[in-house]
């Protein structure tokens, strides 16, 4: 499941994608758009500046914008940059032992096609992709 944490940092992204060229928006702006605690979302943005997905400048016409074009993010990154890997089970995370049982495991290969499954479905889609409309979106 996505937690509140991903979704969020998913809407900065989008917010910040459909003010592109405006300069720097302010957090509080951000805020006030999508119905979410600036407080909280200082959190996020902290990690997506230092990740390298947001430009955050403080001081007077401060605020954050976004390194690249909205074409250039994935979902998928920044879901893992939120939430951590997308593996639907430990053994298949990125850092994993490698477990005793991986050649008598039944469900392996089961679990490996759907974690394919999310990833390429996750790294397929672009920032730009969920923009469709100018209109904020609230229900992620």
């Amino acid at each position: 499941m996505i937690s509140t944490r991903g979704r969020y940092a998913l809407r900065v992204m989008i917010d910040l994608a459909q003010h592109e060229g405006e300069g720097n928006i302010p957090l509080q702006s951000i805020a006030d758009r999508q119905e979410i605690s600036k407080k909280y979302l200082e959190t996020i943005v902290k990690d997506l500046v230092r990740a390298g997905l947001l430009n955050g400048v403080s001081g007077k016409g401060g605020g954050y914008s976004l390194c690249r074009k909205p074409e250039d993010y994935t979902v998928g990154e920044i879901l893992e940059l939120m939430e951590g890997t997308l593996a639907p089970v430990a053994c298949l995370a990125e850092d994993a032992e490698v477990c005793p049982r991986a050649d008598e495991c039944l469900t392996l290969p089961m679990w490996k096609e759907y974690y394919q499954m999310i990833h390429e479905f996750f790294y397929s889609k672009k920032l730009s992709d969920l923009l469709g409309s100018r209109d904020p979106i609230y229900y992620i």
